[in-house]
């Protein structure tokens, strides 16, 4: 696929994910297994982040250190998201968090919104938007359009998640060509009612042990 989308090729990656895909993971090891892959996602993620230098001293002697230059804020899409955010604050513990709440109508399978945290001006130069699931990319745009009315150009802008489907990653880039998208891997399929396939069923029920029988 075109743009900047980064597919993240690693066996201790690969290796959780199988075990997240399976019906019996309980939600601590679900829990536990997308913290991992986004705490990898993250350290991938920042690899071209600007750095700024200053002079510092060991016990030894002088050194030249490094400082993150860009504010950094991360915005997880409500509820799932909240299963990344402790991995990227973990790499961020300064980091604003900015809840975005949308959900995706089960008829329609249009994104709704129905809560937004973000401040009246962005006090950030760079967001990491957080979304364990990217199906058919409508809640990601949404929170895409929301972030980017906001004030953060796409170019600052970075998506995160663990698992997206070919047709919602084609959306995404669609609708934002010059985003950069981090993915743990990529299912070929989505069902007639928008869920990936094989996917990993609804994370945010998985995550919070709220599974609907």
């Amino acid at each position: 696929m075109p743009g900047q989308l980064n597919v993240l090729s690693h066996p201790l990656v690969n290796a959780r994910l199988s075990q997240l895909r399976q019906t019996g993971t309980s939600s601590k090891d679900f829990r536990e297994g997308i913290h991992d892959i986004s705490l990898i996602l993250g350290i991938e993620a920042t690899r071209d982040l600007e750095q700024e230098t200053f002079q510092g001293e060991t016990p030894v002697g002088p050194f030249t250190g490094s400082v993150i230059k860009p504010r950094v804020g991360l915005t997880p899409i409500l509820r799932a998201g909240l299963g990344m955010t402790d991995a990227l604050l973990s790499l961020f513990p300064e980091a604003p968090v900015y809840h975005l709440g949308l959900y995706r109508e089960k008829v329609s399978l249009q994104p709704v919104e129905y809560y937004s945290k973000l401040p009246s001006e962005p006090p950030i130069d760079t967001c990491f938007v957080l979304d364990p699931l990217v199906a058919t990319g409508g809640t990601a745009c949404a929170a895409l359009a929301m972030i980017c009315d906001w004030g953060i150009p796409v170019s600052k802008i970075k998506l995160l998640a663990v698992l997206g489907s070919e047709e919602g990653l084609k959306h995404v880039q669609a609708e934002y060509p010059e985003l950069e998208i981090w993915v743990a891997a990529v299912d070929p399929h989505l069902t007639p009612n928008g869920l990936i396939s094989p996917g990993l069923g609804d994370t945010g029920d998985r995550l919070f042990h709220t599974i609907r029988e």
